[in-house]
Formats: C-alpha cells, sequence, structure tokens
C-alpha cells in the first residue's frame, strides 16, 4: 500500500460535505486568507476552505495548529507518527492523507505506515511474526499513548511511564501530548463536517 492509499473509510456523504466550503469569490478577510496562505506555502486546502465559514474560528486554528506543527521541540518523525496513529484509530482518511507522507518526509518508512495500520488499535509488537523489526520501544511508547488517549481519554500510568523511560525531557512530553489531544479536534472536526481530500 503506498502513502496516498489507505484503508481508512471515507465517511464523505454521497451528497458531499455537509456545509460548503468557501471558494475563491467568498473567501473572507484578506488578511486570514492570507495569513493561512502563507502557513500553507501559498495553497488553501479543502480544511482552510471549511475553516473560513467562520473567519475568527479559522484564525485561531491557523495560529494554534501553525505552532503544533512548526514550533515545538518533539522530533518531527514521532510527531507525524502519533498524527497518522489518530487518523487511523479516529477513520479520518483526510487527516491521514495529510500527515503520511509528513511521516515519510520526517523520516518514518512505508513499512512502519503499513505496521500501523495493523497494530493502532492494539498493542503494537516491536516485531513481525517473521522477527522483522516493527517498531522501536520509543515509537511503540508513541502508538499506544495516541490510542489510549483518542479510544479512552485516560492514560494508564503504566503506560505514561513507558513513555517517560524513552522521552525524559517533560517539555516533549507536553508536546506529544498536545499533538495528539490536537490532531482528535482535527480529525473530529474533518469527519463531522464530511470534509473531503483534495
Amino acid at each position: 500500500m503506498s502513502q496516498t492509499e489507505s484503508p481508512l473509510h471515507n465517511s464523505t456523504s454521497v451528497s458531499g460535505r455537509r456545509i460548503p466550503h468557501q471558494d475563491d469569490a467568498a473567501l473572507g478577510p484578506a488578511d486570514v486568507v492570507d495569513a493561512i496562505r502563507q502557513r500553507r506555502g501559498g495553497q488553501l486546502l479543502n480544511l482552510d476552505r471549511m475553516l473560513l465559514n467562520s473567519p475568527a474560528y479559522a484564525t485561531g486554528w491557523n495560529h494554534f495548529l501553525g505552532a503544533v506543527r512548526n514550533r515545538l521541540s518533539l522530533n518531527a518523525e514521532w510527531r507525524e507518527l502519533a498524527i497518522c496513529a489518530v487518523a487511523i484509530l479516529t477513520n479520518a482518511p483526510y487527516e491521514y492523507s495529510q500527515h503520511a507522507p509528513e511521516y515519510l518526509s520526517a523520516g518514518g518508512t512505508q513499512a512502519k505506515l503499513d505496521a500501523l495500520h495493523r497494530w493502532a488499535h492494539v498493542e503494537p509488537q516491536l516485531k513481525s511474526e517473521n522477527g522483522a523489526l516493527e517498531f522501536t520501544e520509543a515509537e511503540a511508547s508513541v502508538i499506544a499513548l495516541a490510542r489510549e488517549m483518542t479510544l479512552q481519554v485516560q492514560v494508564s500510568d503504566a503506560s505514561f511511564r513507558r513513555l517517560q523511560a524513552v522521552l525524559p525531557d517533560p517539555t516533549q512530553q507536553v508536546e506529544l501530548v498536545g499533538v495528539i489531544a490536537a490532531y482528535n479536534m482535527v480529525a473530529r472536526f474533518l469527519e463531522a463536517l464530511q470534509v473531503a481530500p483534495e
């Protein structure tokens, strides 16, 4: 399975999104649109066009997610692994389609993305049945944290101690928890409003 393919079910209804996203003729305040375009390298995503139904919300989202994506000290590969795990766990194909390539660009592998689809809902194994390494202990702890936060909300002491053993810096612990929480918000926004991938 390639990075652009996902076994995630696309829940977008046959009739399309629930609320129309803003087209170019009605994008909203130029300063808001320009700030989003700047963060996105000049483009707008379907997500941005949906957010622009509320310029105030779009502004807050852009600032917050811009910091989450670009200003944290957390390892980018772990950040994107956590986001991909959230996308799989919440069945959010848009989120997955945006972040699987980011994970690969940050140093992740297609083999690990494929393994993530197998292990996101259960305790990830470090090795496959044939003995090949699936995940490092650090990666498995990131996936376990994403799973507990996404499906249970509460995180067990054992899972958090496991994370602390591989990620001892409290700043990065807070950042990882924040990334997982933020992209649960993103997935829920995308899926509730049935925002389709580009």
